[in-house]
């Protein structure tokens, strides 16, 4: 697939910790309603690159647009409002809030962003009836299996209705039972919203949940959809 039309496009970035090159010319785009998997092994680049494109890490240099507009030039406070609206996050071990319940975790983006309490928490069952944990809304995140965490974490990653979903490993703390149903309800949940995901992973069962894999290698990048059609 080609960059044309890409919500989300990086090209060429570099990024070095010290004297260490994290990336080095990697590339990246992804469509709405897309899911691209990021591969690589260990110390690859693939999370550091996760990062730069949901402006949390600046790169040394390169560019990354979304939405036709360069993240750079923004403002701290422009990028941190996308990553409360627009962006999503799931993360390999959830990160819940271990004082909200599982139905205030949910909403709480929305709270971020404004919305009322009632509201708020109303749109956050729906997404947890859809993730199949709408009984959990009143347990705490310490309550719940991994499994059902990870869940409602999905769930919190799609209430504010994001354009990208970034996950972070998002099964890596889960047995292969949890982790393929984990799956099935994010990129079910991502395509029906028209929502973009960027999945990191080195797991090929995971990876097959995606439409395109782009594999990561000292920093630089490999779009295998591209390499094959060649």
């Amino acid at each position: 697939m080609t960059p044309a039309g890409s919500l989300l496009l990086a090209k060429d970035l570099r990024k070095s910790y010290g004297s260490t090159p994290a990336l080095d010319g990697a590339e990246f785009s992804i469509h709405p309603g897309e899911v691209v998997a990021v591969m690589g092994p260990s110390g690859s680049g693939k999370s550091t690159l996760l990062h730069c494109l949901a402006g949390i890490v600046t790169p040394d240099s390169g560019s990354i647009l979304y939405n036709g507009r360069e993240l750079s030039s923004m403002k701290d406070a422009e990028r941190s409002a996308l990553r409360r609206s627009e962006f999503g996050f799931v993360f390999q071990f959830g990160q819940l809030v271990p004082e909200l319940t599982c139905t205030e975790n949910v909403a709480l983006p929305l709270r971020l962003t404004g919305v009322r309490r009632k509201e708020a928490e109303r749109t956050a069952l729906k997404w947890m009836e859809r993730l199949e944990v709408d009984d959990l809304g009143g347990k705490r995140p310490g309550e719940v299996s991994g499994g059902q965490g990870q869940r409602v974490a999905v769930a919190r990653s799609l209430v504010t209705s994001p354009r990208v979903i970034f996950a972070d490993e998002p099964t890596g703390a889960l047995d292969s039972l949890n982790g393929e149903r984990v799956m099935q309800l994010l990129t079910e949940a991502a395509r029906s919203a028209s929502a973009a995901v960027v999945l990191v992973t080195h797991e090929a069962r995971v990876a097959a949940y995606s439409d395109r894999e782009i594999v990561v290698r000292d920093g630089k990048s490999r779009d295998m959809m591209l390499e094959h059609a060649v």
